[in-house]
């Protein structure tokens, strides 16, 4: 895998015009965004519609991985080889200013643009269904059933490279037009955050199992 780029060129296309001071283009920051969520959306063209498609991702260097059925109009596009754009938002406060108007959300958004590739390699397919697996729950490739044959040939893999990307974030900061600080009206954040509750046991689980490493040290990070 290629070392993740540290500092980025934005182009035309990944520059952010809306509010630029808010705009960031460090790998860093992007990486930080991408792998703090498992959820992203996708959006592509096809028989010259718009779709946008939610699916779980993970990052591996300087490329992102997400998977689907093969018969589903997502992975039908991204065999033509077209270029797809992948949106990951983090939501961290709502922002409550003293008018409607200045009131907002904080958050951190990840914009990546690429040509898709279906991801054929053995060793590769190995490496995306691993990083797609412990991006939801770390560690959790490892505790679990193998892919089998069928599974495999079932599931189709894809890779975007990360090369043209934004991130923008927003803090939690109220910016109210400077007349309506002398209102009496309360202003501020309200943090917000995951957090996990008690796993749930499946209903025909084996007496005596005991609570895998990966849920558990899950629930303890988000409790």
């Amino acid at each position: 895998m290629a070392t993740p780029r540290t500092t980025g060129n934005p182009s035309a296309r990944t520059t952010v015009k809306r509010s630029p001071h808010r705009g960031h283009y460090e790998r860093e920051t992007l990486d930080a965004i991408l792998d703090a969520s498992f959820v992203c959306h996708v959006g592509f063209i096809h028989d010259g519609a718009p779709y946008v498609i939610p699916s779980i991702h993970a990052r591996v260097g300087d490329t992102l991985y997400f998977h689907g059925s093969p018969a589903s109009r997502m992975m039908r596009h991204m065999k033509e080889g077209d270029e797809v754009s992948v949106a990951v938002t983090l939501i961290d406060s709502i922002v409550v200013a003293r008018s409607a108007f200045n009131s907002s959300l904080g958050y951190r958004s990840a914009f990546v643009i690429g040509k898709a590739r279906p991801v054929e390699d053995p060793e590769e397919r190995v490496v995306a269904f691993a990083a797609i697996t412990n991006a939801v729950l770390p560690g959790r490739w490892d505790e679990a059933r193998t892919v089998t044959r069928n599974e495999d040939k079932g599931t189709m893999l894809v890779a975007v490279p990360i090369e043209e990307y934004s991130a923008k974030i927003r803090g939690s900061e109220v910016d109210d037009e400077e007349a309506d600080y002398e209102l009496p009206i309360w202003a501020g954040a309200i943090p917000l955050r995951t957090v996990a509750a008690d796993p749930e046991p499946d209903p025909r689980l084996a007496e005596g199992i005991e609570l895998p490493g990966s849920v558990e040290r899950f629930v303890a990070t988000r409790a």
